[in-house]
């Protein structure tokens, strides 16, 4: 078939159209003319298309967080580390931790043959007896190994009860080449002060 012919075919079927003539193509075998289409059909309600289809209904349990319905937005490698951080925490018994060494004060010590004792008392208002090697206070984190190093508490621990002070210290167990931090709480500090302004 010479291709001039077929360019010129489709260059005048638009014409052909446009000037209302009228176009036929073969699509196939005629449909039956008694024969109606289903879409015909359908719409005269001679076919039944069943029950409509309904969407997914949802009630308020299925939006309740569960081992079987998690939170996909929620950070648990963060939860993860804070509950490794609180097991770690928990392996000592450590008095008063919910204080901060700074927020203690020393109010009495007791001196015995068997060791001494003293007494801390926290801004609640209730004191709390110890002796030398336990540890008090709120846990410190540090941070070893740079950007995704480990992070572990560090408690301090009472190293002496002396006539009127207590002497805490702070080890880091992981850096042995460090000296250990000191702090002393006194029995009385205004009376110190004194004693220095008189000096």
């Amino acid at each position: 078939m010479n291709r001039t012919f077929v360019a010129l075919v489709f260059a005048v079927s638009p014409l052909a159209v446009a000037c209302g003539d009228k176009v036929v193509a073969n699509n196939g075998p005629a449909a039956s003319a008694s024969a109606p289409t289903t879409a015909a059909a359908a719409s005269a309600g001679m076919i039944d298309a069943g029950p409509a289809d309904k969407g997914v209904e949802y009630s308020e349990n299925d939006f309740v967080e569960s081992d079987s319905n998690r939170d996909p937005f929620r950070n648990f490698v963060t939860q993860a580390t804070n509950k490794s951080l609180a097991l770690a925490q928990n392996q000592r018994k450590v008095g008063l931790p919910e204080y901060s060494v700074d927020e203690l004060k020393l109010i009495a010590i007791v001196q015995s043959g068997a060791g001494n004792t003293a007494m801390l008392l926290p801004p609640s208002g209730k004191g709390e007896i110890v002796r030398k090697g336990d540890y008090v206070g709120r846990a410190e984190v540090v941070h070893v190994g740079g950007a995704n190093g480990a992070e572990y508490p560090v408690n301090w621990r009472i190293d002496k009860i002396r006539d009127g002070d207590v002497v805490l210290i702070r080890e880091d167990p992981n850096n042995k080449l460090i000296p250990p931090a000191t702090r002393v709480i006194l029995l009385h500090p205004d009376q110190d002060k004194f004693n220095e302004k008189q000096g």
